[in-house]
């Protein structure tokens, strides 16, 4: 049996063995209660109560909602600890494979919400972007999916747009999530069926259903291809992270969202959920929503928009898809 909502909540908020962690990892992990420290979480108010029904009862999406909320406050406080708004960040910066960085703080964060979110729900599997695989998760129905940084390279160049992302899969498709935006004050939260909401308030995607003038962010030259189908466009910035780029489309911040190919499910799964629960859509060329969880965990170009505007941004980015041979 699962764990009820009590017993998560004593799993997930047991004291954490800081001995367990590596020296730099529990500098970071202190860093929100040392003396005259306010942490950045601060300045998120609490979660509403949410009178919506969900796949269980309300009280259960609730409990839900509030586990992945305070579990990625907790980790935005640690990767604060290394932040240094317009400077380079003080976390170890390495580079893996592509030239991609990741830091200190990224791996401290993902030991955190490892220990944290399985301690929760020891049934579900395991997928992030900074842990190497285990395909064993391809066994469970849940499974976590978690970009501990989403955005590392502006995180450590100082700049605030990046974001913990926190997905709780079911068979392929996200249940709940959380994208928070520690340095911006910014907390996005969904549990299926019971809506979306940003600091605590509901939110709803744009009812916008013509193109020409939307605010749309993505690659320039997808926004670009798309201005010649649709006329002229409201260009927004692209915004480094993409879990932040997509829960923009579900505030009705931005009208379209566009990704190019190979996000992955770490990059996607928690904004995907916000988008439908604000009543928007994701989905790839083919119209299908994204499925997760699968053996490999890339996607092909997604398009993300309110929904009645998707069909006409998606035949746009057919179009010149198809036009310039881009996959």
């Amino acid at each position: 049996m699962e764990p009820d909502a009590v017993e998560l909540n004593r799993r997930l908020f047991h004291p954490v063995d800081l001995a367990r962690f590596p020296v730099a990892e529990r500098r970071s992990l202190r860093w929100s209660t040392r003396q005259g420290a306010r942490p950045i979480s601060a300045r998120i108010p609490p979660a509403r109560t949410s009178s919506a029904g969900t796949a269980g009862s309300g009280a259960d999406a609730q409990a839900l909602r509030e586990i992945m909320r305070q579990a990625a406050i907790a980790g935005g406080d640690i990767a604060m600890a290394s932040f240094r708004p317009g400077q380079q960040t003080s976390a170890r910066v390495r580079y893996k494979t592509g030239n991609s960085p990741v830091s200190n703080a990224d791996e401290a964060v993902d030991a955190f919400l490892k220990e944290t979110l399985t301690a929760a729900l020891p049934s579900a599997g395991w997928l992030s972007e900074e842990t190497r695989d285990d395909r064993a998760r391809l066994d469970h129905d849940l499974c976590w999916v978690v970009d501990p940084i989403d955005g590392t390279r502006a995180y450590c160049a100082g700049d605030s747009n990046w974001t913990v992302a926190i997905a709780l899969v079911e068979k392929g498709r996200p249940l709940a999530g959380v994208v928070h935006a520690p340095a911006l004050g910014e907390h996005y939260s969904a549990v299926r069926g019971a809506g979306a909401e940003m600091n605590g308030a509901p939110i709803l995607a744009s009812p916008r259903e013509q193109a020409r003038g939307a605010r749309v962010a993505g690659p320039g030259p997808m926004v670009d291809k798309l201005e010649h189908y649709t006329g002229a466009l409201t260009k927004m910035p692209r915004l480094p992270s993409l879990a932040l780029r997509l829960a923009r489309v579900a505030s009705n911040d931005l009208d379209i969202a566009l990704v190019s190919a190979h996000a992955r499910d770490w990059d996607i799964a928690a904004a995907d959920l916000l988008i439908e629960e604000a009543g928007g859509l994701l989905t790839g060329l083919d119209g299908f929503r994204p499925v997760y969880n699968l053996r490999d965990p890339q996607h092909e170009t997604l398009i993300s928009s309110g929904a009645p505007l998707h069909g006409e941004v998606l035949e746009g980015v057919q179009d010149f898809m198809r036009r310039n041979g881009w996959t």
